[in-house]
């Protein structure tokens, strides 16, 4: 068995490997994209609804309305900041799986290149076996054809 036949299992593995990581990372910056976006979603929503509030208070507000709205802004922030924890884990949960994807790649292309230098010995090897079989049978000849 060549050398490069051995190892093609484990290039199958390696690449299902990194293949596998790559739809991690795939899912994790997916993931994160969407953390991102909600978390936008909610400051643009405080922002606007705080905006609406200073149009109305302008007009006149109760007290009640005003500790509504308080209520309601506290709300609303605790659930800005927990998002931005969850955008900080996604960030972070993307950022581990890119670095295991990446060491994947880059061991993937490690071992093709040396698959890839194999097979070019290999060839090497070949073609010399078979100058040196043409050689030899090209020196064969003119010793017959002088017997004759």
């Amino acid at each position: 068995m060549k050398r490069v036949d051995r190892l093609e299992p484990v290039q199958k593995v390696v690449d299902d490997t990194e293949r596998r990581l790559a739809e991690h990372c795939a899912s994790a910056e997916r993931l994160l994209q969407v953390s991102e976006q909600k978390l936008t979603e909610l400051q643009s929503y405080r922002d606007d609804y705080t905006e609406g509030f200073a149009r109305r208070a302008g007009d006149g507000m109760g007290a009640r309305d005003l500790v509504d709205y308080q209520a309601f802004m506290t709300r609303l922030n605790d659930a800005i900041k927990q998002q931005a924890q969850v955008v900080q884990r996604a960030r972070s949960e993307s950022e581990v799986q890119r670095r295991r994807w990446q060491e994947a790649a880059q061991r993937a292309k490690a071992l093709g290149n040396v698959i890839t230098r194999w097979q070019q010995e290999e060839l090497r090897a070949a073609d010399q076996r078979e100058q040196r079989d043409s050689d030899e049978r090209g020196q064969r000849r003119p010793a017959r054809s002088h017997e004759h």
